[in-house]
């Protein structure tokens, strides 16, 4: 049976699926936001220049982090 005859039997489990989907892009511009406030705010906080670039980054890598932990984990569910 493939994956697709499995999913068409559980119709709930796409519906999750697509939800969890739908929210990943939403979960990945909240985090590199937010970490962007931080680093503006670390900058003027202790007079510098160089954080807001960094936590920034560092914002990306956390959520392409947690996107690839979630899909993976989606899979192994499936």
């Amino acid at each position: 049976m493939s994956q697709q005859e499995k999913n068409q039997k559980k119709p709930g489990k796409q519906l999750r699926n697509w939800a969890t989907f739908s929210g990943i892009g939403l979960q990945m511009a909240i985090t590199i936001f937010l970490g962007n406030l931080l680093g503006i705010w670390l900058d003027k906080k202790l007079e510098t220049s160089f954080l807001e670039t960094t936590v920034t980054l560092v914002a990306i890598f956390a959520s392409m982090f947690l996107i690839i932990y979630r899909v993976n984990r989606m899979d192994k569910d499936s």
